[in-house]
């Protein structure tokens, strides 16, 4: 990005060179030397979202008489560059550095004001702290901007994603309603229950996981701006805070609001440890789908295969013809991944000692990736598996026949005990649950045949199991 050339900056601490094509100054630079960790800035969805606090800021600083009209416009006019992404190459700091986040800001402090200078053809306009930082601190303006981008990405992205793939699952649940199976539990035969019902199970598991992203936008609603340094407000103007909140609200479409309490608005990060909470529910949903499917969809011939996943790709280097269920492989690694990112999350929360958080980047990074990847994965298993899977009606039926679970069915004719008996003999036999109880006359034909039809024990009724268990 940068040309050889360099340029003189400078801050507080003295004089530092800058790449010449940089927007960023001299406080930036010293992040950029400082903190050669990851190689990772942090992600393009918060630094555009700190643009648009910038841009509210701005807006309500003038309209409160503490910024003139011009620097407001220039603020303004440079910090949506910042929002819609045109200056994602200027935020170069690592996401691992200071814990407040105060690089960064001052990342976005230096890229606005030197841009507005450019917007204005004239050097030193506006100021990165006086002017663009004017009534904020990183200590509340980090907090702001986590809760901001956080509950437009799970809005923007997650949410979308999980409902492509609820709409996925229940159009599977009406194509496989009239297929009959065994049912499992304890990884054992049980009664059985229709494709259909199964697949009800799996769209409901994410409408409760989109529930939960609703839960979580909201428990991102109380924003920390207006506290400046320890939750004080020293420096700001007492309508600052709520006049930001409701234009971000008006900007994003998301009911924000001061923080009841500034101290632990900043002090405090239990808001998104309860979202990691949420989030770690949603993965936990997903592996749970994901794993059955690759499950049911086993063999060809030496597994289950009760379903037929998509062929996307080869599936060996050295056994032609093999199809593997990739696309479940790839969201249950995602699961793992974000589940372990929220758990980092989990930990963040704790070292909140005294009045500020010092783990901001780190929770912007985990949290921002746990939703960018729930997203995709969720968007690409809907897509590329279960939009394209095919029910084998005759393996589910072989499958059903064979299994000794039908017995169930019986215990309102002959009881338990009775039930047991015959199912122990079958399986030691090798004959059919029909072929013992006829053969121990305990039930008609016309009878036993009635109470074994697998449709029927798919609905509550005499055919079902009476007393519920395992």
């Amino acid at each position: 990005m940068h040309s050889k050339g360099m340029r003189t900056e400078k801050d507080s601490m003295g004089e530092m060179s800058v790449p010449d094509d940089a927007l960023w100054g001299a406080s930036t630079q010293r992040a950029v030397l400082n903190f050669p960790i990851s190689g990772r800035p942090l992600p393009t969805a918060f630094i555009r979202s700190l643009g648009l606090v910038k841009s509210v800021a701005a807006s309500v600083n003038s309209e409160l008489g503490r910024l003139p009209p011009v620097k407001a416009e220039l603020i303004r006019r440079a910090a949506r560059e910042v929002a819609e992404g045109k200056l994602d190459d200027h935020f170069p700091v690592d996401v691992f550095q200071t814990g407040s986040g105060t690089s960064t800001n001052m990342n976005a402090n230096e890229v606005i004001a030197r841009r507005a200078a450019q917007l204005a053809q004239k050097t030193g306009v506006v100021h990165p702290n006086d002017d663009v930082n004017l009534g904020q601190s990183s200590n509340d303006i980090i907090p702001t901007v986590l809760h901001v981008s956080l509950a437009r990405a799970l809005r923007d992205d997650l949410q979308p994603a999980l409902q492509r793939l609820q709409t996925a699952l229940t159009q599977k649940q009406r194509a496989f309603d009239a297929v009959v199976k065994i049912g499992r539990t304890h990884l054992m035969d049980a009664t059985p229950l229709t494709l259909g019902q199964e697949f009800s199970g799996y769209a409901a598991q994410i409408r409760k996981a989109s529930a939960r992203v609703d839960r979580a936008i909201a428990a991102l609603g109380e924003l920390a701006i207006g506290g400046t340094a320890v939750g004080t407000g020293i420096n700001g103007h007492p309508e600052f805070a709520a006049r930001v909140c409701a234009a971000l609200s008006e900007e994003t479409g998301i009911p924000f609001r001061e923080a009841d309490n500034h101290f632990e608005a900043q002090a405090a990060r239990d808001d998104v440890v309860e979202v990691a909470g949420l989030l770690a529910a949603v993965a936990a949903s997903l592996t749970k789908i994901a794993n059955d499917v690759r499950l049911l969809g086993s063999g060809p011939r030496a597994g289950l295969g009760e379903l037929k996943l998509p062929a996307i790709q080869p599936g060996s280097s050295i056994m032609p013809g093999k199809v593997n269920p990739v696309m479940s492989e790839m969201l249950v690694q995602v699961c793992l991944y974000v589940q372990g990112l929220t758990q980092t999350v989990v930990m963040c929360g704790r070292d909140g000692h005294f009045e500020l958080n010092v783990t901001l980047p780190l929770l912007a990074h985990c949290l921002h990736e746990s939703v960018t990847c729930l997203a995709n994965g969720s968007r690409v298993f809907a897509e590329k598996c279960v939009e394209g899977l095919e029910v084998d009606e005759a393996r589910c039926r072989e499958l059903m026949e064979h299994s000794l679970m039908l017995v169930t069915a019986l215990n309102p004719h002959i009881g338990y005990d009775a039930a047991a008996t015959v199912a122990k003999e079958a399986l030691a036999s090798g004959k059919s649950l029909r072929e013992v109880v006829l053969a121990k006359k305990l039930m008609t034909a016309e009878a036993l045949d009635k109470a074994l039809e697998p449709r029927a024990m798919t609905k509550p009724g005499d055919s079902a199991l009476s007393g519920g268990g395992a």
